[in-house]
């Protein structure tokens, strides 16, 4: 049976390219990492180069299984990678799937690339894949983000307490949305 994403898929925007990712790619990866404040909501801390390589690997290892399918944000004009996105819990049968593990270089935050992004993954997974849902979840305490869901159109679900364990043993609540199908214009 063939995958529901195609691993070479590579997807256009007009200031951004969002590139599978593969091992080549890891090094200039972790240089961007060492921003400290980028992983202050996440589960990880990724400016550890140990616990970052991990991460990377794990998501290499999900995409063999189909179960998740990580992208370099790369900026044309730049020319450079800035970060990095993913779409993490892969359920074709389900015709559902999560966008996460976005991060990006604080050089670009509050511009338009994680707007432009999100456009791009979302207009894939309701174009191509034809899929029904497309979850999104992050820190509860993550105000920028949640924010920027909502703004994509992203439909507040709750608030799952204890949801993950962070690597230093701190329990995160995660605040969970979705856009469904029905909601696409």
């Amino acid at each position: 049976m063939d995958p529901w994403i195609n691993k070479y898929t590579l997807l256009n925007g007009r200031n951004i390219e969002l590139i599978p990712l593969e091992k080549n790619h890891f090094e200039e990866l972790e240089k961007l990492s060492k921003e400290k404040k980028v992983w202050e909501f996440y589960v990880i801390d990724g400016s550890d180069s140990i616990k970052f390589g991990e991460s990377l690997s794990s998501a290499l290892n999900e995409k063999e299984k189909e179960t998740q399918f990580p992208f370099v944000i790369y900026h044309k004009v730049h020319k450079k990678i800035i970060g990095a996105t993913r779409f993490l819990d892969i359920q074709a049968q389900h015709k559902k799937l999560e966008i996460g593990w976005t991060w990006l270089h604080p050089n670009y935050w509050g511009t338009t690339v994680n707007l432009e992004c999100k456009l791009l993954l979302l207009t894939y997974c309701f174009e191509k894949l034809n899929a029904i849902r497309v979850q999104f979840k992050t820190d509860e305490n993550n105000i920028r983000s949640r924010k920027a869901i909502e703004k994509i159109g992203g439909k507040f679900e709750g608030i799952l307490r204890n949801d993950m364990l962070r690597d230093n043993g701190t329990k995160r609540n995660s605040a969970y949305y979705s856009i469904i199908d029905s909601e696409v214009i």
